[in-house]
């Protein structure tokens, strides 16, 4: 590209990362989500077709992220590829129409994100805390049957239901237990697929 076509693109880039207002600063002077918002900005600056993105978000505070989601957005809106990796299972539900999990650089499923948590994991999610009454485990015990998987970590017992109905009557009147209702979703699948180990 020439001098001329870069300098053009310039001011409409620097409005797409939010920082049409720093077009002066130097670049020392940029917090750290602001730097992520240049290096997106600068990846654009040829207005590629394929733009491929490594951990876009990571160390970034809830609001750039979720500015950063919507650039990406608006990218694929306009129909450019983005090919990303990524940790947060919850930016790649959001993001991708198709997404591959590898563990230990082998790949172990692919599919949508509806298409992989239908496949690999019960609908409804039940976390149950123990808020220390130790009464969890007794707890698990005689409601294991209630679910169609438990998971123990720590102080909290993931019941992976399909009808979470009666399991969440017994919580209603369980004393000393927290817990939060959800809908699965592909953190659960990642972490069904490649287990709750750490990873060093």
């Amino acid at each position: 590209m020439s001098d001329a076509e870069v300098k053009a693109r310039i001011p409409e880039l620097l409005e797409f990362a939010s920082l049409g207002s720093k077009a002066d600063a130097r670049i020392a002077t940029l917090s750290g989500g602001m730097k992520r918002r240049l290096t997106l900005a600068r990846a654009l600056v040829n207005n590629p077709d394929i733009v491929f993105l490594d951990e876009p978000t990571t160390g970034l505070d809830p609001q750039a992220r979720h500015l950063i989601w919507e650039r990406l957005k608006q990218l694929k809106s306009a129909g450019k590829t983005l090919i990303l990796t990524t940790h947060f299972m919850d930016e790649a539900e959001r993001l991708c129409d198709r997404l591959i999990v590898i563990d230990h650089g082998k790949k172990i499923t692919e599919g949508s994100p509806r298409q992989l948590i239908a496949e690999h994991i019960e609908p409804q999610v039940i976390e149950v805390f123990d808020e220390a009454s130790r009464n969890l485990p007794a707890f698990v015990e005689a409601n294991r049957h209630l679910a169609e998987r438990v998971e123990l970590s720590g102080e909290t017992a993931f019941f992976y239901c399909r009808e979470p109905q009666a399991l969440l009557a017994k919580l209603a009147a369980a004393e000393g237990l927290r817990y939060v209702h959800r809908a699965s979703n592909l953190e659960d699948v990642f972490i069904k697929l490649t287990g709750r180990e750490l990873r060093d």
